[in-house]
């Protein structure tokens, strides 16, 4: 029962609510920086290069080997699979992290210096109470008569 109320005081608190936001705002912003990237980054990247399609990039290290049937329908070597290394796809990753990464460091550095104005800014200065205010004026009364 100590679970449920304190998942409940969690829920109400706003905490859920705010990582699912984020959760959510993250992943349609990880889709935008891949569509930027697959669409336009990777095709400059792909253009310096001297090639096309950079995602596409690889280095075989076992070539495919297709199924290879006799004349009567028998298999008589059976398909493999191309071992490759796929270096294209990873820079491609690569280059959506380095966006994402730099992304949310210029979002945190910007909350923090909002964070640390904040905390700087002066507190409210507090009015004195009728009291006190009653005795400076009699206080400053009597500093003129005297005067």
């Amino acid at each position: 029962m100590g679970m449920i109320k304190e998942f409940k005081a969690f829920a109400i608190r706003g905490n859920l609510v705010d990582t699912a936001v984020a959760f959510v705002m993250g992943a349609a912003f990880g889709k935008i920086v891949s569509s930027f990237v697959d669409g336009m980054v990777m095709p400059i990247v792909g253009m310096l290069s001297g090639e096309v399609d950079f995602s596409d990039k690889k280095i075989i290290l076992k070539a495919a080997i297709p199924e290879f049937k006799d004349a009567t329908g028998k298999i008589v070597t059976t398909a493999v699979s191309e071992v490759s290394v796929k270096y294209g796809a990873f820079f491609t990753s690569l280059i959506d992290f380095v966006i994402v990464a730099f992304a949310v460091f210029i979002l945190i550095k910007a909350i923090n210096k909002i964070r640390i104005k904040l905390e700087e800014a002066p507190a409210a200065k507090e009015l004195p109470s009728s009291t006190d205010q009653l005795l400076m004026e009699i206080r400053d009364s009597l500093k003129n008569k005297a005067e």
